[in-house]
């Protein structure tokens, strides 16, 4: 079953990112108290699947979100997934910057396209470690949303 194993926050430019037990999810913002949400990045989204194939510890990819059971890098643009409390959609592919040569040489190459995932929060909510995550059927809303029937 999907869930979160980890959150992380990066409380102070240029400092590691700080792990927590919960945290809450503004919509349209990101984490409270998180920098990522000034930079226009929301939250991203990383499994910890991919980060032990690559040897790199939970938030060592300034990731705020580590999952278990979830392929984060196959999930689609618009897709929705609720994390706890909170309703996530996915935006784009996190891009392979030059922080991951920070962590070992040629990592950014190696890990391009499988970093992980941006994500915009669509509903406020918590979100605590442990908690289960749901790919909701983002097409079905989208049909309900706009009236049409399947």
């Amino acid at each position: 079953m999907p869930e979160v194993l980890h959150l992380f926050q990066a409380i102070a430019s240029g400092e590691p990112v700080r792990e927590f037990a919960e945290a809450f999810a503004v919509e349209n913002e990101g984490l409270h108290d998180c920098l990522h949400g000034q930079s226009g990045k929301q939250i991203l989204v990383t499994d910890v699947e991919t980060l032990e194939e690559f040897d790199i510890s939970p938030g060592r990819g300034r990731e705020n979100i580590t999952t278990s059971g979830i392929a984060i890098a196959q999930l689609q643009r618009g897709q929705r997934m609720r994390v706890g409390e909170a309703l996530l959609e996915v935006i784009k592919p996190c891009t392979s910057c030059h922080r991951m040569d920070e962590i070992r040489d040629g990592l950014r190459e190696a890990i391009r396209g499988r970093r992980g995932m941006i994500c915009r929060v669509v509903e406020s909510g918590r979100i605590r470690r442990g908690d289960r995550i749901e790919i909701v059927e983002w097409q079905r809303e989208t049909k309900q949303h706009t009236g049409a029937t399947e």
